[in-house]
């Protein structure tokens, strides 16, 4: 494939007066991992629900796959997952009764895989989704996210509520889900050293605007620092 499995071009979003995206622009090749980098309040949630189509810009183009996202196909719906950085379920649903209705959606659910991750992770399957705790909440989020086996992946912030094992289990199915350069996957994160763990390429946000983008080792040679500092020092903090 060609073309970008995301791209962002001049887009641009405020809310009310205050200015979010200021002309940003992003191209995520197809097979790559892309750690999204940026303090809090940069834009990182906004840029992935622009991608998504799930806010329209002011200005600017989002492409996924191929399609402009703000009238995407059901075709190309069905090959995307994404995980949101506020997780909200049907809280009165038992999380076995949410996997199998989330799987009448996808015609290549995978059972195996959702019964393997439900296992590892111990997803209580018969517990009522209300009175989990948050960390549970993004792990059944995640799972539900990479039932179908998407494409493409975008995931906000996902292993922020999740325990350090947790979390390097998750890391490990990233991993195992985009290796080698078999899907695509952009997630952002503050923790710089889960980055290291699964992350190919790196896009740092500032001010409005992808302020650098490519491949973490280029980074990492660029500024003769780890990534820590070399985020820090591009932020001024």
């Amino acid at each position: 494939m060609t073309e970008p499995a995301i791209e962002l071009r001049g887009i641009t979003k405020s809310y009310g007066k205050k200015p979010v995206l200021a002309g940003l622009d992003l191209s995520v090749p197809h097979g790559s991992v892309v750690g999204l980098l940026g303090v809090n309040g940069s834009g990182k949630t906004t840029l992935m629900k622009c991608a998504l189509g799930l806010i329209r810009p002011q200005a600017g183009q989002a492409r996924l796959l191929g399609e402009p996202s703000w009238t995407l196909s059901a075709a190309a719906k069905a090959r995307i997952g994404y995980v949101p950085q506020v997780v909200n379920l049907y809280p009165w649903m038992k999380v076995r009764h949410l996997l199998e209705y989330t799987a009448a959606f996808y015609p290549n659910w995978n059972d195996d895989l959702v019964a393997r991750l439900t296992k590892e992770w111990d997803i209580p399957r018969d517990d009522r989704i209300g009175p989990l705790s948050v960390g549970q909440l993004q792990k059944v989020a995640i799972v539900l996210a990479l039932g179908h086996e998407p494409d493409l992946l975008i995931l906000d912030e996902p292993a922020a509520s999740l325990d350090p094992v947790a979390r390097r289990q998750f890391l490990q199915e990233i991993i195992s889900l985009a290796e080698p350069g078999r899907r695509t996957v952009l997630f952002s994160t503050h923790i710089t050293s889960d980055l290291e763990r699964v992350a190919d390429r790196v896009a740092i946000l500032k001010s409005g605007r992808v302020t650098w983008h490519g491949l973490l080792d280029d980074l990492k040679e660029q500024t003769h620092v780890n990534l820590e500092e070399s985020f820090l020092e591009m932020h001024n903090v």
